[in-house]
């Protein structure tokens, strides 16, 4: 039986739709002033689904990637798939590099806890509640278990940057009316927190950012000169888009060092972890050594293997004394001999 009836009241030639609530037969309740909708705040917020920057950055290499794939017919023999690896490998290191700026999974935590939901209230819920840090601010995700409770969907993923100013974040977080345990989380990062998190964070991130950016450059040389016959620079450039990649792994790190700040909700605790990125991070920084290495190496071993393979070999002595020999002369002026400068200036 439903609990919940519509009435549709004529008013000129609209009709307003009002929805009474009616307690079941079988408990009386007593109604109370809020009856679990809160006032002044909105009844159920949009979750996060993606991001728009890591859905732009996807976009942008996979139109690259199709354009630069077009070309592969053209290119006839083994060199078809050694360029089709080349292309591959290369495009997915540049696109890590960038979207890792931007992702906000570099460190994570959560629990699952009942908690109260919102101020002056004291309705609580259970669901999971989550911290995931990146380089440029925090996401904080609050996901009910089950969702709806509360006649409300509760599935909040709320992102407060530390770029511009989180003081004003937090304030229209407050505004706002958010549930409790965001805006415990997003205090925790204001610069009158005790734990001071917003100093260890912020500087770590605008390192490790800046580092990855130049990580991108060495990146963009190193594919510039893996096209010219100089490979061996293109592998020390490789080298250091390994480095970079370190480096800012490294200033990233460095919040690790200091005490960790424990976030209490209700009954759980939980505190924030390396993630997702951070090991992509690893993993992209230990590939691009490898493909470093490996290059200075055969060039130092097999040069002009190498310079095959990368399709930049350079034509060797025998071949050019091939080529004049095979050439071709013009016997007129083998016959009339050399033309003199006076000849040349009265005509």
């Amino acid at each position: 039986m439903s609990l919940y009836h519509y009435h549709s009241l004529p008013l000129g030639s609209k009709h307003l739709s009002t929805l009474s609530h009616t307690a079941p037969p079988q408990t009386a309740r007593k109604m109370t002033f809020y009856d679990d909708i809160y006032p002044f705040y909105p009844l159920q917020r949009t979750s996060f689904i993606f991001s728009g920057a890591l859905l732009t950055i996807i976009l942008v290499f996979l139109v690259l990637l199709t354009s630069l794939l077009l070309i592969l017919p053209g290119i006839r023999g083994k060199a078809r798939y050694l360029w089709m690896v080349r292309i591959i490998i290369s495009l997915f290191i540049g696109a890590v590099i960038v979207a890792l700026n931007f992702t906000n999974d570099w460190a994570e935590g959560w629990t699952t806890t009942n908690a109260t939901y919102k101020s002056f209230s004291n309705a609580v819920v259970d669901a999971e509640i989550g911290l995931h840090v990146g380089l440029y601010g925090i996401n904080v995700t609050l996901r009910g278990n089950p969702v709806m409770q509360l006649n409300e969907t509760i599935d909040y993923n709320e992102m407060f940057s530390w770029q511009d100013s989180l003081e004003e974040e937090y304030q229209e977080a407050l505004e706002r009316g958010l549930p409790n345990p965001i805006l415990y989380i997003a205090e925790k990062f204001t610069l009158n927190s005790a734990c001071g998190l917003i100093f260890q964070y912020r500087y770590s991130g605008r390192y490790a950012s800046a580092t990855l950016w130049t990580a991108f450059c060495c990146w963009l040389v190193a594919n510039i000169l893996l096209s010219m016959p100089v490979l061996l620079y293109a592998g020390y450039m490789m080298l250091a888009t390994a480095a970079f990649i370190f480096f800012s792994m490294a200033s990233f790190s460095t919040i690790m060092n200091l005490p960790k700040c424990a976030f209490s909700i209700g009954a759980g605790t939980f505190v924030t972890e390396y993630s997702h990125s951070f090991w992509l991070a690893l993993a992209t920084g230990v590939l691009c050594a490898v493909i470093g290495m490996a290059v200075v190496l055969f060039d130092c071993l097999i040069p002009e293997k190498l310079k095959q393979a990368f399709s930049v070999a350079v034509e060797s002595e025998e071949e050019e004394d091939a080529y004049s020999e095979t050439g071709y002369l013009n016997s007129v002026f083998l016959e009339e001999g050399p033309v003199s400068v006076i000849t040349l200036a009265n005509v």
